[in-house]
Formats: structure tokens, sequence, C-alpha cells
């Protein structure tokens, strides 16, 4: 009995270690400061960068843990931008506010869409989020009294921050809000996918007839976290909007769907921290292809996707991980002689 229970214990305290923040971990959040030290030219920019990656973590809980793929998850992202935009021009001017409305409605069109498409699975779940975006941005496009149509959502005032903190045009309240959110759901997110909740998604993801005979509710489950991951985008897409204060058709587009998969491709999925590498990457990528090559920067963007689906398993993160176990096997392998040397003397 005593045995068993320090077992017990043995195993509380390691999954307790294996889930603390790492030294490692910090170095993210040290960047995102360290650009706003080093870069105050460029905010703007790295506002955009954070948002999606608040955008590509929403996917990577989905299809990293739940094994949910979606083609159609900006429609959570416009959405939530259309939301936070009518609620401003309305007169409804508090970001935060309009941030918690935005993934209320988000998280509220996940547990309806979801309750349909998800009894499906493989291509028809594909086909199927692909044609839901389509009826939205279609919807968006149609609605022009409430949405402005192509033209876009006209006169979005956005009132300051916690009452006092006005938006700048230099993007410094509007970086440090977009780092504050992305925080905020990086720990929830983090919180949940090592919680039971999390587990099980994983479970799920490997075996859902085993999961289901075991007496776990396989359909309801993925409902939850498909409404969740809708929320979180649906913020990403409500941060969008309040930082330009505009609110476009192109929040509801098919190339935005792709290239926040783009994104967590190149990061790597299922990682929480791909999404990190992953938009950044992508959004750097991108400004500096779309101004040497405007014409061809998708021909770039491309062969490079290629590269990493064929030769770079897991992204840039799992090349991260070969090269420093190469690296640790060599440095082991260097000291095992001396080791052995000195235990037969």
């Amino acid at each position: 009995m005593n045995m068993e229970l320090a077992t017990n214990v043995s195993q509380f305290g390691s999954l307790v270690r294996r889930h603390r923040f790492r030294l490692i971990e910090a170095l993210p959040w040290v960047a995102i400061v360290a650009v706003y030290l080093l870069f105050p030219t460029s905010l703007a920019l790295g506002t955009q960068v954070l948002i999606m990656i608040l955008f590509a973590l929403s996917l990577d809980l989905l299809l990293g843990y739940a094994g949910i793929t979606s083609l159609g998850h900006a429609a959570f992202f416009g959405l939530g931008a259309y939301v936070a935009g009518i609620l401003t021009v309305h007169g409804v001017a508090d970001p935060l506010l309009g941030l918690l409305i935005s993934a209320l409605a988000c998280a509220f069109f996940g547990l309806i869409t979801g309750s349909v498409i998800l009894r499906t699975h493989g291509l028809p779940l594909l086909m199927l989020t692909l044609g839901i975006l389509l009826m939205c941005a279609e919807a968006a496009n149609r609605a022009v009294s409430i949405t402005g149509g192509a033209d876009g959502l006209q006169g979005m005032v956005v009132g300051p921050l916690l009452g006092f903190l006005e938006f700048d045009m230099r993007s410094r309240v509007a970086y440090c809000y977009s780092a504050v959110v992305l925080a905020v759901v990086f720990v929830f997110v983090r919180t949940l996918v090592h919680a039971p909740f999390g587990r099980m998604l994983v479970g799920i993801q490997l075996n859902s007839l085993r999961m289901s005979a075991v007496g776990t509710p396989v359909r309801r489950r993925l409902i939850i976290v498909y409404a969740i991951a809708g929320a979180i985008a649906g913020i990403a897409g409500a941060l969008n909007a309040q930082t330009n204060e505009f609110v476009g058709p192109t929040v509801l587009s098919l190339e935005l769907s792709a290239g926040v998969l783009t994104m967590l491709i190149f990061g790597g999925v299922g990682r929480l921290y791909g999404a990190f590498v992953g938009a950044a990457f992508y959004m750097v990528l991108h400004d500096y292809l779309a101004r040497a090559e405007p014409a061809y920067w998708y021909l770039w963007l491309g062969v490079l996707l290629i590269v990493v689906v064929l030769y770079g398993k897991g992204g840039i993160l799992g090349w991260c991980d070969r090269l420093y176990s190469a690296c640790f096997d060599r440095s082991v392998r260097r000291q095992t002689p001396a080791n052995t040397k000195e235990h037969g003397a």
C-alpha cells in the first residue's frame, strides 16, 4: 500500500514538473518585449504578428490536439472582427467589452456549427468547414447595411483602453494590448492542454473508438474544443479590427484560412510554441518578400512550404529538436570513453 502511494506521488510529481514553465519557454516573451524596446518603428507589423500568433494558437488547439482539420477557421476570425467592429460603430467603444462579446459570439457560433459538422470526419469535415467559411463571406458581402459589403465596415472609432490609454499612431498601445491578451489566452490554452481535458483530446485524436469504449463522450468533447478554439480565433479577429479600426471582406477569405494553416506547419503542429515560431516566421517572410518580389512572393512561399512538408517533419521546432538531439548525442559519445576508463581503473 505504501509502495503504491509512493508510486502515485512520484508520478504526480513528475507530471507537475513536466507542466511547469521551463526557462526556455521565456524566450518568446523576451522576444516580444525586445521587439517593443528595439524596434519602435515596426510595432504595427509586430502587432499583426501577435494577432496571427493568437489565431494560429486557436487552430493548433483544433488540429494539433483534437485532430480536427479545418479550412474554414477564418470564419471565426472574421465573425469576431465584424462583431467588434459593429459594436464600435454603434457606440460600444470599450475594447475589452468588444473583445468579450466577440469571444462569446464566436463560441456560440462554434457550438452551433460544431454540433452539425462534427458528425463527420476526414474529407467531408474539411469540406464542411470550407462551406461554412464561404457562406459567412457571402453573407458579409450581401449585408451591406450592416457590414459595409465589399467596401468594408466604415466609421470605427475605438475608445481608450481601460478608459485612459488611447490607441496611438505608432501602435505602442496596440502592441502592448495584443501582447497582454496573447499572454492571458496562452496561459489558458497551456493549462487546458495539460489538464485531463487536453489529455482526453489527444486520446480522441489517437483512437476515438477506444476513447468512446472507455466512456468518453467523444463528440461532446470535440464540440466543446471547437467552440473554445472558435472563441480564441474570434478574440484574434476582434483585436485585428480594434487595432486597425477597419474590417474588410479579407477577414473571411480562404487565403487567410490557408495562411494560418501554413503558419502552423512552418512552426510545428501540436507544440503550442509552434504558433509563435510559425506566425512570426511567416509574417516577417511575407513582409520581406512582398517588398522584394511583389509579383512572385507566393512562388517562394510555396517552394519553402513544399520543402518543410517533405523534409522538415515537425516544422522549425522539429528541426530544432533534431539539431539539439544530434548535438546532445555527440557530447554523450565524447564523454563515454572517459567514463569507461575511469570505471575500469
